[in-house]
């Protein structure tokens, strides 16, 4: 185990780097710049351009403007937002708590519905059921995202008056019940395309599990038909979806940036947008790393649990 979890650690070291390599080169890159939303003003010369560029030590080589963050960043030094004029750190965690709240409740909705949904698919293969979770499975993949999150607003939000439209909370309330009733709607529209990818998950797992051998010795013992489903092939059924679970991260993250964009949710992925927007590299960079990092601990805590779960499942 240690030997599995040195080696994984080195691997997510190695390819942490690598990440900032790409990120760092084409932010900086491509066109315009920090320095472009002060031109843009008209109110600066080229002096004092010249002159900013130096105090945000923009003047400097590429590779000598990556080295210095990069030392800050193993130091713990993310840098300061050229937006907030905040640490990078700070910004991203006063986003963060709104981004997991969105990820987590629409996760635990996307399993809760999408493994019971492959559960009977598999039960009742072929059957009407059956076909219609397919169809509906495919149909949600094909989707947009930001498509989706319209029609929400425009159906339940101006059509009808059941959700709001947007936020996080309403401004003067804040209570939990209000918190809830704002989550719906992105929680829903970020749950879609999860819901699909569990329910097509399970069902294959459970296909899988329920033609082995040993259940079919346990209906030729007479063991009920409900406790051989939930108590056998249920539970192995779900070992791979500990993998999904860890896999399935970046998916989720790359909807929640939609998804809070359309629902003006506060959360990292409109934080993302607006940071690009204003040519906030350090922010950028931050965010960049923290989803980096956040996905491949999700992979590795995927291996370490899936091998909890199956001692079969050698890590070392």
């Amino acid at each position: 185990m240690g030997s599995f979890l040195a080696r994984r650690v080195g691997q997510a070291g190695v390819l942490l780097l690598i990440v900032s390599i790409i990120g760092f080169s084409i932010l900086h890159l491509a066109p315009g710049g920090p320095l472009s939303q002060f031109a843009a003003t008209g109110d600066m010369t080229q002096e004092d351009l010249d002159r900013v560029a130096r105090q945000m030590g923009l003047d400097r080589p590429l590779p000598v403007q990556y080295a210095e963050w990069l030392w800050r960043l193993l130091q713990g030094d993310w840098g300061v937002s050229y937006r907030d004029k905040q640490p990078v750190l700070r910004v991203i965690g006063s986003h963060l708590g709104a981004t997991l709240e969105l990820m987590l409740s629409s996760t635990l909705l996307a399993m809760m519905i999408g493994c019971w949904i492959g559960v009977l698919g598999a039960i009742r293969r072929y059957s009407v059921f059956d076909t219609l979770a397919t169809v509906g499975a495919m149909i949600a993949l094909s989707i947009p995202t930001f498509w989706f999150g319209l029609v929400v607003i425009y159906v339940f939000s101006v059509g009808l008056g059941w959700l709001p439209a947007g936020n996080r909370y309403t401004i003067g309330d804040g209570s939990w019940s209000d918190r809830l009733h704002h989550l719906i709607g992105p929680c829903i529209v970020l749950a879609l395309v999860s819901t699909a990818v569990w329910s097509r998950y399970m069902r294959s797992s459970m296909l899988d599990v329920i033609n082995q051998d040993y259940i079919r010795t346990a209906r030729s013992k007479g063991i009920p038909e409900r406790r051989i489903l939930f108590q056998h092939a249920v539970r192995n059924a779900l070992l791979p979806m500990i993998t999904i679970a860890g896999l399935h991260l970046p998916t989720l993250l790359s909807g929640a940036l939609v998804t809070e964009t359309v629902f003006t949710w506060p959360g990292m992925g409109r934080l993302f947008l607006d940071s690009i927007g204003y040519r906030d590299y350090p922010t950028v960079m931050g965010i960049l790393m923290f989803t980096a990092m956040l996905v491949l601990l999700g992979s590795l805590l995927a291996d370490l649990l899936y091998g909890v779960a199956d001692p079969r499942i050698r890590t070392a």
